[in-house]
């Protein structure tokens, strides 16, 4: 199997490009291992924040750094309790060392919050608010115990440099059984919804992905429009959650949402598609491979995912 893969056969996985206001972000070097099983009775967030990455000259993936161009992310220091409401709270630094307070909006929102599982299980999409101190809060409940990553996208103002996205991991206390990502499929369901997922993929250039929403047999073409935008992608790369954050191109409200994408490396990825329908967000989700070795498609739904 050549390097240049069929979306639709699922052959392919994705770095993403969020425009230029929702952080930009670079998929390179090699995929991780998988995460193994691991008690966290005894940890805390704070025990489970890394340390900067190393400067080695070469470029970061996005979300593998706590600090990066001065800032630096500050998780929070409380432990987390499984299906409880946490008022979860974290600041960003500036390069002065002080909480970071300007920021530049994108997409309607600033910080864009994203919460995960080292499996890749549990995705949410967060928004939180910023208090005069600089701290960040916004409630958020985790229904299984294991390490979780999050992601801070934001674009601090003034800075020449543009948006960033920081990343750093926090612990739910309990027994970890990390659960197998789905098979790679071509199509998802969620909420009574069929998504579809299609287009030509080369890693290492730029190419176009198409995703279709369906419900009940007939094509969506109403979707409304969510943080400006009629459809939001994410993607993190299995193993060291590489993370990268995609607009679509200009196009109508549905059924097709298109993207404009490269693929820098070969690997398996887990995708998450945001989409708003008659009031409501819905998160599809989809686990795709690319590389000479990547696994044959699987002809059945990946399942279906309620966000």
């Amino acid at each position: 199997m050549n390097t240049a893969t069929r979306v639709g056969a699922f052959g392919a996985g994705l770095a993403l490009a969020f425009g230029t206001a929702f952080g930009v972000g670079s998929l390179v070097g090699p995929v991780g291992s998988n995460p193994e099983p691991a008690d966290h009775g005894e940890h805390s967030a704070a025990d489970a924040t890394p340390a900067p990455a190393p400067d080695t000259g070469a470029e970061t993936p996005g979300g593998l750094q706590i600090s990066e161009r001065g800032y630096t992310l500050v998780p929070p220091a409380e432990p987390l309790t499984v299906g409880e409401v946490a008022d979860f709270r974290f600041r960003i630094l500036g390069p002065d060392g002080e909480p970071l307070t300007a920021y530049e909006e994108s997409h309607e929102k600033d910080p864009h919050l994203i919460v995960v599982r080292r499996d890749l299980s549990g995705f949410q999409h967060l928004h939180p608010v910023l208090g005069e101190d600089g701290m960040w809060s916004v409630p958020l409940t985790l229904s299984e115990a294991g390490d979780y990553r999050m992601f801070a996208d934001f674009v601090p103002a003034g800075d020449p440099g543009g948006g960033l996205t920081l990343g750093a991991d926090v612990a739910v206390a309990g027994e970890y059984g990390p659960e197998p990502l789905p098979e790679p499929a071509r199509t998802a369901t969620v909420d009574g919804y069929t998504v579809t997922l299609d287009g030509d993929l080369t890693a290492g250039a730029s190419g176009e992905l198409t995703l279709n929403v369906s419900r009940d047999g007939r094509p969506v073409t109403d979707l409304q429009p969510y943080l400006g935008a009629y459809g939001h992608l994410v993607a993190l790369r299995a193993g060291d959650l590489a993370y990268l954050h995609v607009h679509p191109r200009e196009g109508g409200p549905g059924p097709d949402i298109g993207f404009d994408t490269e693929i820098p490396s070969a690997g398996t990825y887990r995708l998450y598609l945001d989409f708003q329908h008659e009031g409501t967000v819905h998160t599809a989700e989809f686990t795709v491979t690319v590389g000479d070795d990547a696994p044959a498609p699987a002809a059945e739904d990946s399942g279906d995912h309620a966000h």
